[in-house]
C-alpha cells in the first residue's frame, strides 16, 4: 500500500506541474489573447480574476464533498474541468465565453486542492508538511517550463494555442493513470494505517485565533504570488525597459526561485525548520524584495530580485493548509476549504484591484500595494507564531491559552 501511495502521489503532483503552467498561461499569452478576444491587459487580468471566482464559489462545496465522498472523485473531476478550460480558451470566439471557461479552471483548482491536500496528509502523516510543500515545487516547475514553450512557439511562428493544448493532453493521460492507481478505499485505508489521532497541543487550538490567522495568511500568500505572476513582465517592460521576450523570462527566474525554495523546505522542514517559522520569515523576505524592486529599476536587479520573490512566496499557502489540517484535524477537508477560499478571494480581488491600479496609475503603484499586502501577512504570521508557541511550549509562564 505504501508503494501505491507513492505512485498515487506522483500522479497528483503531475496535476500540479500542469497547474503551474495554467497559473501563468493567460498572463504569458496576454498579447495574443488581447487580439483574439478584442480586449486589453486589464481585460485579461479580469479573465484571470474569473478563475479565482470559480475557486471561490466552489471551495466550500469541494471541501465538504472531499470529507463525504472521498478524495479520488474530486481529483479525477478536476482534470476533466481543466481540460475544458485549456481546449476552450484558444478557440474562444469572444470574451464572454472565455470568462465562462475561466470559471471552469477555478472549479478544477478547488476540486484538485480539496482532494489532493487531505489525501497527501492521510497518506504521509509523518511528513505532511513536506508532502504538501512538494505541491508548490511541481507548480513552480511547470511555471518554469511554460515561458520557454511560448518562446519556442513564438520564434517558430506557431499557433499560441499549442501552449494550452500541450498541458490539456497531459492532463487527459494523467487522469487515466490516476483512475487506475488511486485506491478506491484510499482515504479509509490511510486512516487505518496511521495511529489514532489525538491532539498534540497543550490546549485545544482556537479557530477564531490560530485558524483566522491562517486564513489571512492564505489570502496574503496568494495575493503576493498573484501580483508577481501577473505584473512582473509588464513591470520589466514599462519600468526597467526590457523587451517583451526578456520580460517574460522574469517569470522563469521567479519560478526557479520557487523551485529551489521548495527543495530547500522539503529537506529542512521535517527535522530542522518548523512550518510556523517559515510562514513568518518568508513574507519578510518578500517585503525586502519588493522594496528593492521599487528602488532599483535595472534589468539585472529586477532579474535577481524576481528569484528572491519566487523563493519567498513558495510554499506558504501549502504550509498554511498543512498547519490548518494539523491544528483542526477532525475536519481536514472542511478546513482546507477555509484557507483555500481565502486564497481564491485573493485570486479574484488582486487581479481586479491591480488591474484598476494599472489603468489609473503606473506599475510602481501596483508593487507599493504589494508591499502593504506583505506587511499584513507579516502581522498575521507573527500572531500565529506567538499563539503556536503558547500551544506547544510548556515552559512558558502561561501554559493555558486564553
Amino acid at each position: 500500500m505504501k508503494y501505491q501511495y507513492f505512485i498515487s502521489a506522483f500522479g497528483m503532483y503531475i496535476n500540479y506541474f500542469l497547474l503551474g503552467m495554467v497559473n501563468i498561461i493567460l498572463a504569458s499569452n496576454m498579447s495574443s489573447l488581447t487580439i483574439q478576444l478584442d480586449t486589453d491587459a486589464t481585460g485579461v487580468s479580469y479573465l484571470i480574476a474569473a478563475i479565482g471566482i470559480g475557486r471561490l464559489l466552489t471551495y466550500s462545496i469541494a471541501g465538504a464533498l472531499s470529507d463525504r465522498i472521498g478524495r479520488k472523485p474530486l481529483i479525477i473531476f478536476s482534470a476533466i474541468a481543466m481540460v475544458v478550460f485549456l481546449v476552450g480558451i484558444p478557440f474562444s470566439p469572444n470574451y464572454g465565453i472565455a470568462i465562462v471557461l475561466a470559471l471552469f479552471a477555478g472549479i478544477s483548482n478547488s476540486a484538485m486542492d480539496a482532494g489532493t491536500y487531505p489525501a497527501l496528509t492521510e497518506m504521509f502523516p509523518k511528513s505532511a508538511s513536506s508532502a504538501s510543500v512538494m505541491i508548490k515545487g511541481f507548480v513552480s516547475l511547470g511555471a518554469t517550463f511554460l515561458p520557454y514553450i511560448i518562446l519556442i512557439l513564438s520564434e517558430s511562428n506557431l499557433f499560441y494555442g499549442i501552449s494550452f493544448l500541450i498541458p490539456a493532453v497531459i492532463y487527459i493521460v494523467n487522469m487515466i493513470f490516476l483512475i487506475f492507481v488511486i485506491p478506491k478505499t484510499q482515504t479509509e485505508q490511510a486512516r487505518k494505517d496511521e495511529h489514532p489521532q489525538v491532539s498534540q497541543f497543550l490546549t485545544e487550538p482556537k479557530f477564531w485565533k490560530e485558524g483566522l490567522a491562517l486564513i489571512i495568511i492564505g489570502f496574503t500568500s496568494t495575493a503576493l504570488l498573484t501580483v508577481s505572476q501577473i505584473w512582473l513582465p509588464s513591470y520589466g517592460q514599462e519600468v526597467a525597459g526590457m523587451s517583451a521576450s526578456n520580460s517574460v523570462e522574469l517569470l522563469s527566474y521567479y519560478s526557479i526561485g520557487s523551485l529551489i525554495s521548495v527543495l530547500f523546505l522539503s529537506m529542512l522542514l521535517k527535522n530542522i525548520l518548523k512550518p510556523v517559522t517559515v510562514i513568518l520569515l518568508y513574507p519578510i523576505i518578500t517585503l525586502i524584495a519588493v522594496t528593492v524592486i521599487l528602488c532599483y529599476h535595472t534589468p539585472l536587479v529586477l532579474s535577481i530580485t524576481c528569484f528572491f520573490l519566487g523563493f519567498s512566496t513558495a510554499g506558504i499557502l501549502q504550509l498554511a493548509i498543512s498547519m490548518m489540517t494539523q491544528l483542526f484535524w477532525k475536519r481536514k477537508g472542511a478546513v482546507t476549504g477555509f484557507v483555500s477560499t481565502a486564497s481564491s478571494i485573493a485570486s479574484v480581488v488582486l487581479p481586479a484591484a491591480t488591474g484598476l491600479i494599472a489603468k489609473n496609475g503606473d506599475m510602481e503603484h501596483i508593487f507599493i500595494f504589494d508591499s502593504v499586502v506583505a506587511s499584513i501577512g507579516i502581522v498575521a504570521a507573527a500572531f500565529l507564531y506567538y499563539r503556536y508557541q503558547k500551544l506547544t511550549k510548556p515552559q512558558l509562564r502561561n501554559q493555558h491559552v486564553r
